[in-house]
């Protein structure tokens, strides 16, 4: 039983390095240095974004792609081979070879991150207990958060020798946390006898609204993943020093974010932790365009930091919720989850690209848009809970 519990805690560390490298590094170590790649002449502000959309098409192609890799290479190959191309695609981007060069890298580190996002957790939480899972879950999101507070943190102090060190210094991080979790990750043959099972999920409307709900939620975080460091340091004029002290806020919430969320659907259930999630990120997707001061854009920071990863554990548990009796629809299901989230992030991500590059730089547009998002996320939800007589109103569903 020792030596069980000792491979779950194993694991589970190994899922949260995944969603570190995968995630935390490779797509949001990107907005901190956005400000830097630009005032350094490697792209103009415009390529600049796009190289930013660039990972975002990537994680969709990776959210596709993840149950097919988990089928022909074994779900624990296919996430030690994504770890190892993030961290290839973050030493390549020391060299600011060309546009087509850069937009290649930001891609393949999009596609890593999309496969682990669908791949890790459900590996390893078949190893926790059942009463624990909520728990490991949340750690493993964490690693998301914690990624971007790595990122926040250490990235300014790279930047002191310049951008070719910077992307090899976070490398070198991704490169120790692959080699770390290297031999944590299951070999369980039950598993991927189980991966290659095609279970069609049955056509669930509450399914579907979650599809829905989810995928806008992602329309409504692109402001702050792509933008907001760009947002204060130029669009406010403060700099990059404040840009990166509003990251590190964003980082920090992030870290919490998925313990809290996690907490508060145990209590209230998970339509209920989903509703009152998509109606405070509405407000506080929306502060920025407000111009309500310091403290409103701080609150704005820590409270979509904390969603980003921690609407992750609420939209599984829900489709858990859905699905009680069926794991495998289950990971069909989260799989379909993670793809509508990147679709409508990918192309939240070129549209609020090409607005900014033609709306004379007003950042306050992107953020109404990711406001009016969630609070049609909100509306979709509750209107289906009506249509269906809010069968939702306990933890059990």
């Amino acid at each position: 039983m020792h030596a069980s519990q000792s491979a779950g805690w194993r694991a589970t560390l190994a899922g949260f390095s995944a969603s570190l490298v995968g995630i935390g590094l490779a797509r949001f170590a990107y907005t901190p240095l956005l400000p830097a790649i630009i005032d350094a002449h490697w792209f103009a502000a415009s390529s600049a974004a796009y190289l930013g959309a660039a990972n975002l098409a990537g994680y969709l192609a990776g959210a596709l792609l993840a149950r097919r890799m988990a089928r022909s290479l074994r779900a624990a190959n296919a996430i030690r081979l994504m770890m190892v191309l993030a961290t290839l695609a973050l030493f390549a981007c020391a060299m600011p070879v060309s546009f087509a060069w850069f937009f290649a890298w930001r891609f393949a580190s999009g596609l890593s991150g999309g496969v682990l996002m669908v791949l890790a957790a459900p590996t390893v939480l078949p190893l926790v207990p059942a009463s624990r899972r909520g728990l490991a879950g949340g750690v493993i999101f964490m690693g998301v958060g914690a990624g971007i507070a790595l990122s926040g943190t250490v990235v300014p102090l790279l930047l002191r020798q310049g951008l070719t060190a910077t992307w090899l210094g976070l490398g070198a991080m991704a490169a120790l946390l692959t080699l770390a979790s290297w031999s944590s990750w299951p070999k369980d043959s039950v598993q991927q006898a189980a991966a290659r099972q095609q279970v069609p999920v049955h056509r669930n409307g509450r399914l579907r609204v979650l599809y829905a709900g989810y995928a806008l939620n992602a329309v409504g975080l692109v402001p702050h993943m792509v933008f907001l460091v760009d947002f204060v340091a130029h669009g406010l004029g403060l700099g990059l020093h404040a840009g990166a002290q509003y990251w590190v806020l964003f980082g920090i919430g992030a870290v919490m974010g998925p313990l809290v969320t996690g907490h508060l659907a145990d209590r209230t259930g998970f339509a209920p932790a989903l509703r009152l999630a998509f109606l405070v990120e509405a407000v506080a997707v929306l502060l920025p365009a407000l111009g309500l001061g310091k403290f409103a854009l701080m609150l704005s920071s820590v409270v979509i930091g904390a969603f980003t990863p921690g609407i992750v554990p609420l939209a599984l548990g829900r489709v858990h919720e859905l699905l009680p009796h069926h794991p495998q629809e289950q990971k069909t299901a989260w799989g379909a989850a993670t793809t509508s989230f990147a679709v409508l992030q990918a192309m939240a991500a070129y549209g609020m690209s090409f607005l900014f590059a033609h709306n004379g730089g007003d950042y306050r547009d992107l953020f109404v848009i990711g406001a009016m998002a969630m609070a049609l996320a909100l509306a979709i939800d509750l209107v289906a809970s009506v249509v269906a007589g809010d069968k939702e109103r306990s933890p059990a569903g």
